[in-house]
């Protein structure tokens, strides 16, 4: 059986250095070094180290929504959302690839391509969200405020946050999880009102809206 191309060797060892050493440790050099291959064959791929960085991250994100999008499919609840949202958080970082995302997004403040492919990458997983979303508040009073894309946008920025907080103060991170779940009860408590209750909540929020 035929093991791994060379330029998904090549990505892997850049994903597989920025994980142990950080971003600032990637060079032609260790990325071959890692990947077991000439650094001369990532220019002749690439072109770039930047843009072999690019791809990697592109790729590896699709790599990952991926595996979780038949979970995201099966959320019915905002409350499903959000324990979906903690097994991911739970799941990536243990495989390491929470800090290949925040050493990616550090790498991206210098803009040019691997910001391109930053946000690319996130894009992959707002449309999953919003996408959920779009199914879980179908004729929720929510929408009166909020439209799903500018929410999908909030949660996914919510969930890198706290992704990065977690590094520094787990324990704050968990308090602003617990909130965001009773956040999610309301939600769901306000999907189960009777029709004049909904109607009298949507009546309120459009006056907030207006306001």
């Amino acid at each position: 059986m035929n093991g791994p191309s060379t330029k998904q060797r090549l990505i892997d060892g850049a994903l597989e250095t920025i994980r142990t050493s950080g971003i600032t440790a990637v060079s032609a050099r260790t990325v071959a070094a890692t990947a077991g291959t000439n650094q001369a064959l990532i220019f002749y791929h690439f072109g770039s180290v930047e843009e072999l960085l690019a791809q990697a991250c592109v790729t590896a994100t699709e790599s990952r929504v991926s595996h979780y999008r038949d979970r995201f499919a099966e959320v019915r609840t905002l409350g499903e959302l959000l324990e979906l949202g903690r097994t991911i958080h739970a799941e990536e970082r243990a495989e390491g690839n929470m800090a290949v995302l925040a050493q990616t997004l550090a790498g991206a403040q210098a803009g040019g391509r691997l910001a391109e492919a930053t946000r690319q990458a996130l894009d992959k997983w707002v449309r999953e969200v919003q996408g959920a979303l779009d199914r879980v508040l179908t004729g929720s009073p929510v929408l009166e405020l909020a439209e799903t894309e500018g929410l999908a946008h909030a949660v996914s920025a919510g969930f890198l946050g706290l992704t990065l907080f977690d590094m520094v103060n787990p324990e704050g991170a968990e308090q602003a999880l617990a909130a965001l779940g009773q956040l999610a009860v309301l939600v769901d408590v306000l999907e189960g009102l009777g029709p004049v209750a909904t109607r009298a909540v949507r009546a309120k929020l459009r006056k907030t809206a207006k306001k």
